[in-house]
């Protein structure tokens, strides 16, 4: 799987064929991020046959449809729980990441991983991506966004309000 662009999230179900000796096989819904519905349904099969025995020649996918979050405009804490094999074994990892949407947040975990810990894509294996309340969030460089009265201050600018636009000296662009 190659992370190109913007992730979206997925919800894929699907089941194995109808045999005589299982004529109603129970369906399994799985939660993907992917870049489009085809990667989607590719992940669904490759999680599909180490979870469950279920092979794509042997089964059938009932649904792919995108999922969007509810409240897209408000920025949220997320959790995610990710497996992912490095060059030595694997490891299981608990993140937290702040982000409006929930892919947008584990597009931000795939770039993550890339950059700290060299991890490729499709050795990464999204567990659990869970919306966190300011209380519950562990990790000190979410948390310091949590303050009520959060400010960002432009530490170098310009005061023009009675000065030329072009003039001789050089302006002060820093004030105490």
């Amino acid at each position: 799987m190659k992370v190109r662009g913007q992730l979206k999230e997925y919800n894929v179900v699907g089941r194995a064929y109808p045999t005589e000796s299982n004529p109603k096989p129970a369906l399994y819904r799985m939660r993907i991020f992917a870049n489009d519905e085809v990667v989607a349904k590719s992940r669904f099969w490759y999680f599909a046959k180490k979870l469950k025995k279920i092979k794509k020649t042997r089964g059938e996918i009932i649904l792919c449809q995108q999922r969007y979050d509810k409240k897209p405009l408000k920025v949220k804490n997320f959790g995610v729980w990710l497996r992912y094999d490095s060059r030595s074994g694997t490891h299981n990892m608990y993140r937290e990441y702040r982000d409006m949407t929930t892919a947008a947040a584990v597009t931000q975990c795939y770039r993550d991983m890339g950059a700290r810990h060299r991890a490729r894509a499709h050795s990464i294996q999204i567990i659990r991506v869970q919306e966190i309340a300011n209380k519950d969030c562990r990790r000190t460089h979410i948390k310091q966004f949590h303050v009520k009265k959060l400010k960002f201050p432009l530490a170098h600018c310009t005061q023009r309000r009675l000065h030329p636009i072009f003039t001789t000296t050089k302006p002060k662009t820093y004030f105490h």
